[in-house]
């Protein structure tokens, strides 16, 4: 058994061939990526929080059962964002409809950052402007919102985000530049946030 702190220096495709090798190992990929994931899952879905745990769970599970599958030459991160994913879309057909009124939680600094990203004005009341973010997510398409929350709230590059959502690379560019305009398009009608040309 490795302590955390030998934990901690394994690279992910490290602690994938430790678990090949012995399953247990597995119990570490899953410590390291339960909250990333989890966060994930509940900012691109409109579901319950339990709900939001049995997906997880599925996304652990389909990690587990094709790991063998897993190329060392993709960031594992990449790899099983993009199980959680598929994993949200297979859920979203079994319930085919979602219900309204979810929250993306942004935190005081993401919020600074994408506002000071998209030129948005300063806020005083920096959870003021994490509220009106999220009210300005929530108003986009799923799948604008979720391309903003890889870029923002996820801190994925273009290459992370084009393995996860398995779009070209020049396709992500595209739908980002889309995402961002559709924001401002929404926050200019809707006055939620004022928008510094």
């Amino acid at each position: 058994m490795l302590d955390n702190s030998e934990i901690e220096q394994l690279s992910d495709q490290e602690l994938v061939k430790l678990t090949l090798v012995d399953q247990g190992c597995f119990a570490y990929l899953i410590m390291r990526y339960r909250a990333k994931l989890l966060n994930y899952i509940r900012r691109i879905t409109n579901v319950r929080d339990e709900e939001a745990e049995d997906i997880l769970q599925e996304v652990f599970l389909k990690t587990y059962l094709n790991l063998n599958s897993f190329k060392p030459s993709l960031k594992f991160s990449s790899w099983i964002y993009a199980i959680a994913h598929n994993q949200v879309i297979s859920n979203f057909r079994k319930i085919k409809a979602r219900p309204e009124g979810s929250s993306v939680t942004i935190d005081e600094g993401l919020a600074e950052t994408l506002a000071a990203d998209l030129n948005l004005e300063k806020a005083i009341d920096q959870k003021l402007l994490a509220q009106k973010i999220d009210k300005a997510l929530q108003a986009l398409p799923a799948k604008y919102r979720e391309i903003l929350i890889l870029k923002y709230l996820e801190e994925k590059n273009y290459q992370e985000m084009s393995d996860i959502i398995k779009k070209p690379m020049g396709t992500v560019a595209s739908m980002l530049n889309k995402a961002r305009s559709e924001f401002k398009k929404v926050i200019l009608e809707t006055k939620i946030l004022r928008y510094d040309e």
